[in-house]
């Protein structure tokens, strides 16, 4: 495992994460200015055993982080590429001007070499899609899907690992945050081991993946568990539901994602788990794209401690 500073991140997260190319300046073209620093933060290179594949953990640091001995809670960021500058910001803004207690966050980035579509797609979803139909968007590679088990057991086991020995972490105060499909991966660690983290975030999750399969892993789990240890945050825009004239299917093109996730909650209710605390709040006037920073906002509100 390799750390080196925020700048080798910079080009990635803002360029490459945009879509767009670097480029060498022109003869007589202005001279690239430096890169941008995100002040406390590191990049640290990680091999996946299992998965046998190269990422990136990006960390950011409080600034309380200098002072004293306490350890901190931690937030683990799903599309770090996009999500860790964001969640970054919100959480040190919160703490400086909400009075909520500072946190570490970390950012799960893409696999190396692979587009954020085809890394998301592949480490994110819970199974293969049965209807078929995707093409990849990575010329030469078949598509990728349903490795969200294997990639959850490698951010519990090695991610964990990492952070525990390397930061003054709080290991019993672990927050998960994803949107889309990194909340369809937190639902699939739900279900599957609901222990890992102690809260989840979960904003917008693509619960019509391949034909809402994981209403039927649900109804699985609460067929063989007498509870479901878990503090959950759910939050999705209000925009974020069908369009008139259409018939609601669990299909991309045909999902009511509100109504969804409404049924997903109340599911979960519904069998009354003695260590299952959940809250979903729906934001008006937000959408499928514009809903996350407020997801967070108030999810981390709900997990966090107030400081006076």
């Amino acid at each position: 495992m390799k750390a080196r500073t925020f700048s080798s991140l910079l080009l990635s997260a803002c360029l490459l994460g945009a879509g767009m190319p670097v480029h060498a300046a022109s003869p007589g073209a202005p001279t690239p200015g430096a890169p941008y620093m995100l002040d406390a933060t590191e990049v640290i290179d990680v091999h996946a055993k299992e998965l046998k594949r190269d990422y990136q953990v990006f960390v950011a640091l409080p600034d309380s982080y200098r002072e004293g001995t306490r350890r901190y809670p931690v937030l683990f960021v799903t599309d770090a590429n996009y999500a860790f500058p964001l969640a970054r910001a919100i959480a040190g803004r919160l703490a400086k001007h909400g009075h909520l207690e500072d946190s570490i966050v970390v950012g799960l980035s893409y696999a190396k070499g692979d587009t954020g579509v085809y890394s998301r797609r592949r480490d994110y979803t819970p199974s293969v899609p049965r209807s078929g139909g995707y093409r990849s968007d990575m010329p030469g590679r078949a598509p990728a899907f349903g490795e969200a088990d294997a990639y959850g057991r490698f951010v519990t086991d090695e991610v964990f690992a990492l952070v525990a020995a390397r930061y003054r972490a709080d290991m019993g105060r672990k927050i998960f945050v994803g949107h889309s499909y990194g909340s369809l991966l937190g639902v699939q660690l739900l279900l599957t081991r609901p222990r890992a983290f102690e809260h989840y975030i979960l904003g917008s999750p693509s619960l019509w993946y391949d034909g809402g399969i994981l209403f039927e892993r649900e109804r699985a789990y609460a067929a063989t568990h007498a509870d479901m240890p878990a503090s959950v945050y759910f939050g999705i825009g209000a925009r974020e539901t069908l369009a008139p004239g259409k018939r609601r299917s669990r299909s991309e093109d045909d999902a009511d994602m509100v109504a969804d996730l409404r049924d997903f909650d109340a599911a979960l209710k519904s069998h009354r788990y003695p260590g299952l605390k959940t809250r979903l709040a729906v934001f008006a006037d937000e959408d499928h794209a514009s809903v996350f920073p407020l997801v967070l906002t108030h999810g981390l509100r709900a997990f966090l401690k107030t400081v006076r």
